[in-house]
């Protein structure tokens, strides 16, 4: 009795909705979250993993090469239309202090011999993203951390500069420790604890209790099908969730935040790149109080 009724049950809800439908999961977003827990993914993950072989490394799930089919698209896209990167994966490090302050620091863990430094009139006006090497305070030629790029932000008026310094995940740790001892900035009293973290434990307890009750969804809750997921990010692949993101300096005043999986970044390669992000990029209108 106990199978024939198994069997009507099921034989019921196949009749209410499709198998994709019944495959899927009850939470779409508890299981992104829980699934991303050891391996955060990018925001263009779910497209990457349809078209990539994908890869578990430096805390993040990256798309490693396309999959046979994609070869000829991507070449296409890169030597006659445009294809786009997703380098969100690198970490971003923001300084944020009086201009002086930041340069007279950042020259002891660079050298003009190199090349451009911070200093660099182009870069410092914020108009170009710089490049070079940065090594441990005032030991150049010895002990190079690694290879960096950054951009200044323009100038407002104000003495106060904001510097975004990008870098590869396998070198942020030994960087982010060098900036923290150059400028002398120490943790903050509260340790930032994301607002996802709350969410996402109260929705896979909702979620096991709906396990829990053995109950199929609502037929009519047709919307909750139909609607995309939103995802949310919980830290990074670099950083705990319960760790402290921002340091600052109580002799300088200079603050260090890590905005890693803050700012996104990407690459555009290709002869219509330009024409792209003039299409998409629209100016918005001034509006003064």
């Amino acid at each position: 009795k106990q199978a024939e009724k198994a069997v009507h049950q099921k034989k019921e809800q196949s009749k209410t909705k499709c198998r994709k439908a019944r495959r899927r999961h009850i939470n779409l977003v508890a299981e992104f979250n829980r699934r991303q827990r050891k391996n955060i993914w990018l925001e263009t993950h779910i497209w990457h993993a349809k078209r990539f072989h994908m890869v578990k490394k430096w805390g993040y799930c990256l798309g490693d090469s396309p999959t046979e089919k994609s070869y000829r698209a991507c070449y296409r896209a890169m030597t006659k239309h445009c294809l786009l990167q997703d380098l969100s994966y690198y970490c971003c490090l923001e300084l944020t202090g009086k201009e002086n302050e930041l340069l007279k620091q950042l020259a002891r863990i660079c050298s003009v011999d190199t090349g451009l430094t911070f200093e660099e009139a182009c870069c410092l006006s914020g108009r170009f993203e710089g490049s070079l090497n940065l090594y441990r305070a005032d030991r150049y030629p010895e002990d190079m951390l690694g290879p960096v790029t950054f951009i200044w932000k323009p100038r407002d008026g104000s003495e106060n500069r904001q510097l975004w310094i990008w870098m590869h995940p396998a070198l942020k740790q030994d960087m982010l420790r060098e900036l923290k001892a150059v400028f002398q900035c120490s943790e903050p009293e509260e340790i930032y604890i994301p607002e996802p973290i709350t969410t996402t434990i109260q929705e896979e307890k909702q979620m096991d209790v709906v396990l829990s009750l053995g109950k199929k969804r609502k037929k009519e809750d047709k919307e909750g099908e139909k609607a995309v997921p939103v995802k949310k990010i919980i830290g990074d692949g670099t950083r705990d969730p319960f760790q402290s993101y921002s340091w600052i300096s109580q002799s300088t005043g200079i603050v260090i935040s890590d905005r890693t999986m803050e700012i996104l970044r990407y690459r555009l390669i290709g002869p219509l790149s330009h024409s792209v992000l003039t299409e998409t990029l629209k100016a918005a209108s001034l509006q003064t109080v």
